[in-house]
């Protein structure tokens, strides 16, 4: 059933114009009604990051909550993980992000989380949205039974105190300088507190949101600036952030970069060599290249693929016992601590690496060669490119050109109209003729 508001994670578009005041309100509503459960009062938690955008939807849902009695707790800006930790700590029903992560500021977007702090699953959405296109009128909370709204202002100090718990006992980051890119997002405040507290020289970009530069050459997405500051000021690490800072990448002190799947093969041996794995493996999606499969496969360990979204790879952590798992993008999920991608405590994790061995960055985290990858994405307007029987041919040839030392994977975004070409192998040669030979039979199909 193709469902009809929720994409790949949560609800995404252009502020007031898929994401309306009125969408918003109802989405409030439905998932209120959808979480009722007993007698007792509900409570419903709300976070957001920097946009302009954000205060329209967040009283717009504040409305929606109240309206059919549940009380709301404000939580301001704060990263998605502080969210979802929140969500059970302070004993909420349901949780919610107001949020576009990595994308420009026009765009935003809405995330749940269930009272155990995870995203819901697609069961639970389509109910959901059901309920949004329902008239809920007869369903409304009578006056006297009508929700509170609160602004909860200790919400960044517990996330803060959270993360900070989350690194080895007595360690310190004394020593290190540390750039920290936070996008002008959602860590703008907890991320820098939190590595100061714990001992590092901390210098900081991308931390004076103003609504509308969100991401804009900052941030995960644009490292081109943290890499330009981190080789000015000899600094050992830049971190960067996305626009709500469940995501990280990572910059050595040479300037060079480093992706998610370096750092869960940094993490995994980490803790593969300390008995803090709970399953002989980890989790990734399809997109992770072939050569984190091949280091852990040196290791003994394993590497499940999952489709593209961190709560896919989420719940085949959960379904088969494993307790990390994320995406090359940067979503790296450690379930020991958070039930969703912290781009603040994953950074942590590393840092702590760093400083049990005494090496460079560049050395802790350059832990394999990766494969000669390209992607490439291709925009359409309508229709399903992917079925046009000259696109099937196409990607068939391709398969049949890399063979089996090589991957292909097709698929459509699911927060854009966009189609993302990845191909990988030893012979890159092979690779980019793939590739752009499966852009060319999509091109001329969307066109």
């Amino acid at each position: 059933m193709t469902r009809k508001y929720f994409g790949t994670d949560g609800i995404r578009g252009r502020a007031n114009g898929v994401i309306t005041p009125d969408l918003a309100l109802k989405v409030g509503q439905a998932t209120g009604l959808a979480f009722r459960r007993g007698e007792h009062r509900h409570r419903v938690v709300i976070g957001k990051d920097t946009r302009l955008s954000g205060y329209m939807i967040e009283y717009a849902m504040v409305a929606g909550f109240t309206s059919v009695g549940m009380d709301v707790m404000l939580l301001g800006p704060i990263p998605t993980p502080g969210v979802a930790m929140l969500t059970r700590s302070m004993r909420a029903d349901l949780g919610v992000m107001i949020s576009a992560s990595h994308n420009p500021y026009e765009d935003n977007g809405i995330k749940l989380f269930g009272p155990d702090g995870y995203k819901l699953n697609d069961e639970v959405e389509r109910e959901i949205e059901s309920l949004v296109d329902a008239d809920l009128g007869p369903r409304l909370a009578s006056s006297q039974k009508l929700g509170r709204a609160k602004r909860i202002d200790s919400a960044a100090a517990r996330y803060v105190e959270f993360a900070k718990r989350t690194m080895p006992r007595n360690m310190s980051l004394e020593g290190l300088r540390i750039v920290l890119d936070c996008a002008n997002g959602a860590g703008y405040k907890v991320a820098p507190e939190a590595l100061w507290e714990l001992g590092a020289e901390v210098i900081i970009i991308g931390d004076e949101p103003d609504g509308f530069n969100i991401n804009r050459d900052v941030g995960s997405t644009h490292p081109s600036t943290l890499v330009a500051k981190v080789k000015e000021l000899r600094a050992d690490v830049g971190i960067a952030l996305d626009g709500d800072a469940d995501r990280v990448l990572i910059v050595d002190e040479q300037g060079q970069m480093v992706d998610g799947d370096q750092l869960m093969a940094v993490i995994a041996r980490s803790w593969m060599e300390d008995g803090r794995l709970s399953a002989p493996g980890i989790v990734a999606t399809v997109m992770s290249n072939l050569g984190l499969e091949r280091y852990l496969a040196g290791l003994g360990l394993s590497l499940a693929r999952t489709a593209v979204g961190d709560r896919y790879v989420l719940e085949h952590m959960r379904s088969h016992g494993f307790n990390l798992g994320g995406e090359q993008s940067g979503h790296i999920i450690l379930s020991d601590f958070g039930t969703t991608g912290d781009g603040l405590v994953a950074a942590l994790q590393l840092l702590a690496v760093v400083k049990r061995m005494d090496k460079p960055v560049s050395e802790v985290c350059h832990c394999f060669e990766p494969l000669p990858q390209i992607l490439k994405n291709v925009r359409y307007k309508k229709g399903r490119p992917l079925e046009e029987q000259p696109v099937v041919k196409a990607i068939e040839a391709a398969k049949q050109l890399l063979g089996e030392s090589g991957r292909l994977v097709i698929r459509p975004s699911g927060t854009e109209p966009v189609i993302r070409v990845m191909a990988e192998g030893d012979d890159r040669d092979l690779v980019e003729r793939a590739v752009d030979d499966v852009v060319e039979a999509v091109t001329k199909a969307a066109a």
